[in-house]
């Protein structure tokens, strides 16, 4: 497998600069925010779409040195009861898809989103326990009427350009689970997939390497980010895991984000690596950088480091044993 960094923790830097320093820590691969969360600050993608010489320098760039595009990641709500957030999501996600098929890029990643409890919402809804019962009505509604309506086309445009989609597995999202990503799979087509994060996993109880076998076996694991979640067992018992406590009340939150290595062992990684490679996934391990008591190059770096020490990058043996 490659290695990859998700270049958006590098915003300060400038395209050519965040190339070069990807390169000199000996990355394959660069994950590239087009808009929505993750920002543009890597990718004009108005200008790329419409100037055919901006696309073969902005690829030359990168070529140049070595290193490949894992995916393009446009990170937004779609069907946001927000009007304007829902147009501007979508927008930025067809113009990604239409980049990524005229650059040969395989992936986009990005949100499933999450609607409101009805048509006259203005605000997102995340039901998360079916009773009251309206929370179960909320969901049936939210799934039948906006999500997957919104997705059986939209995966149906994805794969006409030849280009798989990543939902992250995020909370406050409808798809958050290995059952809810095979759940809008099953309703589209197969080119939605996961771009499968861990650290959202650990933090909902689901372990990382159950998760890959599910959605490895249906060839449903599109991407991968590599981020960790230290889990604060004594905070657990006071805020539950749902907690609201924001990111930066590290003393005292349930969970907090880290870099690879600092919420579960190497050991644990290096079940990852080899359960992606068991269930078929051997593209890239893109690094994500969110760790709120490190800095973004020590941050980085500790990830590199910890992933170089368990990635498989050969080809496996013929069982000369057997």
């Amino acid at each position: 497998m490659k290695l990859g960094v998700f270049t958006v923790l590098f915003a300060d830097k400038n395209f050519e600069e965040m190339l070069d320093y990807v390169k000199e820590s000996g990355l394959d691969a660069v994950e590239i925010g087009t808009g929505g969360n993750p920002g543009t600050a890597h990718c004009d993608l108005n200008e790329l779409l419409e100037d055919s010489g901006k696309r073969a320098a902005f690829k030359e760039k990168i070529e140049s040195r070595g290193l490949t595009i894992s995916a393009f990641s446009c990170h937004d709500n779609p069907v946001s009861p927000d009007k304007q957030l829902a147009k501007e999501s979508h927008d930025t996600f067809v113009k990604t898809v239409k980049l990524a098929s005229l650059l040969n890029v395989p992936v986009v990643n990005t949100f499933s989103g999450t609607p409101g409890s009805n048509e006259d919402s203005k605000y997102p809804n995340w039901p998360v326990t079916p009773w009251p019962t309206e929370y179960s009505d909320i969901l049936k509604w939210q799934w039948e009427e906006k999500l997957i309506p919104y997705w059986k086309e939209q995966a149906e445009f994805a794969k006409a350009h030849g280009v798989k989609i990543g939902l992250e597995l995020h909370a406050g999202f409808l798809v958050h689970t290995p059952h809810t990503l095979l759940k809008l799979r099953e309703a589209t087509n197969d080119t939605i997939g996961a771009n499968l994060d861990p650290s959202h996993l650990w933090w909902q109880g689901i372990d990382p390497v159950a998760a890959i076998k599910i959605l490895g076996k249906a060839g449903a694991i599109h991407h991968f980010h590599a981020k960790d979640t230290y889990i604060d067992q004594d905070n657990v018992n006071m805020y539950g895991l749902t907690d609201m406590q924001p990111y930066d009340a590290v003393q005292t939150r349930a969970w907090t984000f880290r870099s690879v290595g600092y919420g579960h062992g190497i050991e644990e990684w290096s079940n990852i690596v080899s359960a992606l490679r068991t269930y078929g996934y051997d593209y890239v391990i893109s690094i994500e950088h969110e760790d709120p008591i490190m800095s973004v190059n020590e941050g980085f770096q500790a990830a590199v480091k910890n992933l170089k020490q368990v990635n498989i990058l050969e080809a496996p043996a013929d069982m000369w044993w057997a």
